[in-house]
């Protein structure tokens, strides 16, 4: 049984159940894990509110890794919780306290007005406010126990959280994505495999660790309380298998750059119709972007393996 004690927060990023944070209730005390983007502060502050908490409650603020959906609104959050801590992998923790580079590479990935629209404002993080989280260190806090894992294969700054009072773990982005809206057959669990650190060994050496925590059931930033964990392992791998064969093809293949990712987008949209034959078209219009994201990480990994051949 999922502990009341967490409380699953919708993001409403991009649409409604694609992202989501979680708030820990603890005693006089509270925690959030993911902090989405600063337009969905409102929406964070409003739970924690609800549970009769107020800002100042907030000891820890923690966040998976630094893409954007996830810790793009940490200073904004930091901001308005003034007693609390953020917690971070510790290659991540440098682009909190800085997120110059962060705002930098995802503005031109997206440009300015599309930029602005997804994560608003990116603030920085006062460094005497941010802790890194070492590999499996853990962390006190009130009756429960939370246990740093570092996993990389994702993001080599990723690390998931368990929980020893709900048995669950916070796996971010490591042990996929499942979308309630795809879930009408069955579990369905894929791999996110967006730019630019996608590592097939890692994500499946990912697998097993958060496997030997012994956690029960998964909190997906995408998204929600995942309870099938030996479905969605094996469903992981799959995917994590089938990227694999596609990333070693688009090493092999001629094209570069844009023909390149036009390849690897046919490869990925192939493994969902492979994967979930129940799929509509509706659903992959759900999926668009996912689909573009895991094929531009793909193709990204494909390129930087040529660059070490030559």
């Amino acid at each position: 049984m999922l502990m009341d004690s967490i409380v699953t927060i919708d993001c409403n990023y991009v649409a409604p159940h694609l992202a989501c944070a979680y708030l820990i209730c603890e005693g006089d005390r509270a925690a959030f894990v993911e902090n989405n983007t600063s337009h969905a502060i409102p929406l964070l502050l409003d739970a924690l509110k609800s549970r009769g908490y107020s800002p100042e409650q907030v000891e820890y603020a923690i966040i998976t890794h630094v893409h954007l959906d996830h810790a793009g609104g940490s200073g904004s959050l930091m901001n308005l919780c003034p007693n609390a801590t953020l917690l971070a992998h510790p290659k991540a923790a440098r682009h909190v306290i800085n997120p110059t580079r962060l705002v930098s590479s995802a503005k031109q990935v997206y440009g300015e007005e599309v930029f602005a629209k997804l994560y608003g404002e990116i603030l920085p993080v006062p460094e005497s406010r941010v802790r890194s989280m070492e590999d499996n260190e853990e962390l006190k806090f009130g009756s429960r126990t939370l246990k740093f894992v570092h996993t990389r294969g994702h993001a080599n700054h990723h690390f998931c959280v368990h929980d020893s009072k709900s048995n669950g773990i916070f796996t971010g982005d490591s042990f996929g994505i499942a979308y309630p809206v795809l879930q009408s057959n069955g579990p369905f669990l894929f791999p996110s495999t967006t730019p630019t650190e996608f590592d097939p060994g890692e994500a499946r050496l990912t697998i097993e660790k958060i496997k030997n925590t012994g956690a029960s059931h998964a909190y997906l930033t995408h998204f929600g309380a995942f309870t099938e964990m030996q479905v969605g392992e094996e469903q992981l791998r799959t995917g994590i298998n089938a990227f694999e064969s596609l990333l070693n093809n688009l090493v092999e293949r001629e094209e570069s750059g844009g023909d390149l990712v036009e390849f690897a987008v046919s490869g990925v949209t192939e493994y969902f119709k492979t994967s979930a034959p129940w799929l509509g078209d509706v659903d992959f219009k759900f999926l668009e972007m996912d689909i573009q994201l895991n094929a531009a990480g793909i193709a990204f990994a494909a390129e930087r393996m040529r660059k070490t051949r030559i």
